[in-house]
């Protein structure tokens, strides 16, 4: 299944304690649960300003369908085409 890295402008996120963040991932996983198993929450970064988040879907449509239906920004989502690390240069 396709990989997307989902970028969200969040001003001041990183701010947030662990009680609001998990009530984000709990509303995330909500509708999740709603569109179904063919679209998958793999993890996210939270940085200053910013969440980047790792999913599998099948489209970017779903992506955005999430989003919307989460009422969280999708400022940009791009497909993942390759994944490389350390290892790779071996």
């Amino acid at each position: 299944m396709p990989q997307f890295v989902i970028e969200r402008d969040m001003p001041g996120v990183g701010q947030l304690g662990p009680d609001d963040l998990k009530g984000a991932s709990r509303g995330s996983c909500s509708v999740l649960r709603e569109l179904g198993p063919e679209i998958q929450w793999v993890h996210s970064y939270v940085t200053d300003d910013k969440i980047y988040c790792i999913y599998r879907a099948p489209s970017e449509e779903l992506i955005r369908r999430h989003a919307e239906s989460a009422g969280f920004p999708a400022n940009s989502i791009a497909e993942v085409r390759a994944t490389i690390d350390p290892t790779t240069a071996e």
